[in-house]
């Protein structure tokens, strides 16, 4: 009885002590980042800098909340863990809002928009349209846990589809030949032009699905969410959003309303 009743009165204080009120008291907020995401979350392999949209924002939502940013890298096969685990108190890497996250997850509103992008070998020979990928004998590869594993599990009829692991990566498939193209969004489609000079991009007609993406947060406690919901809306009216959307080079997928 009476371990019954430590047990209760534990979780009664817990309960008592918002996640938000946890934050402030302990001036840390810890954010899930994935690290490979450019213009959102990237970490460049020299200067071992952060950039992208997510990294100015979360400065600017800790400043005003007057806390310091911790970055936890984490990436999306490990997002349920990372945030039902507490290793973070957000997950602000661009989450996709999909039904199946939002089954687990809670979701802030959305700040960007994107459709899927095919990424291939320059001049591959056969491929170079969105009809010429679902063909037989095509191997398309995803990063496992992305809103592109789902939306291509659904979508493939006739080619096969790769679903790669970290630390593997889609680049590396379709280098070594094991893959004829990767599926992924306009951000991460901005770093294969920008930053390789192998890689042809091709975009998904306009009849393939988009996805709002939004900050992410475990379920039980929506007191932080309630405080970033009022960040993003102020940040939507002031303007910061659209600046660091254009300092990034996401004005084309930027929500403003």
């Amino acid at each position: 009885l009476l371990l019954v009743l430590g047990v209760s009165t534990s979780f009664q204080a817990s309960a008592q002590t918002s996640r938000l009120e946890r934050v402030l008291a302990s001036k840390e907020l810890q954010a899930c980042i994935w690290t490979e995401y450019y213009s959102i979350s990237y970490r460049n392999p020299k200067t071992r800098e952060l950039s992208g949209i997510d990294i100015a924002m979360t400065r600017e939502l800790a400043r005003e909340m007057d806390v310091k940013i911790k970055y936890v890298e984490s990436n999306f096969a490990q997002l349920y863990e990372s945030l039902e685990q507490d290793r973070c108190d957000i997950a602000t890497h661009a989450i996709g809002i999909t039904p199946e996250r939002q089954a687990r997850l809670q979701f802030s509103q959305p700040y960007l928009k994107s459709g899927l992008f095919a990424v291939t070998l320059k001049n591959k020979e056969g491929l170079q349209n969105w009809d010429s990928l679902d063909q037989s004998g095509r191997v398309i590869a995803v990063a496992a846990g992305t809103i592109m594993e789902g939306v291509m599990t659904k979508s493939l009829k006739k080619a096969k589809l790769l679903k790669v692991q970290p630390p593997g990566t889609r680049e590396q498939e379709v280098l070594s030949g094991r893959a004829d193209a990767f599926m992924t969004d306009y951000p991460y489609s901005l770093r294969m032009r920008e930053l390789t000079d192998w890689a042809a991009v091709i975009p998904a007609p306009n009849t393939m699905p988009t996805t709002d993406y939004a900050y992410a947060f475990a379920k039980g406690d929506d007191s932080l969410l309630i405080r970033v919901n009022s960040f993003l809306s102020l940040t939507k009216k002031d303007g910061r959003l659209l600046r660091y959307a254009k300092l990034n080079k996401l004005e084309p997928i930027v929500l403003l309303k």
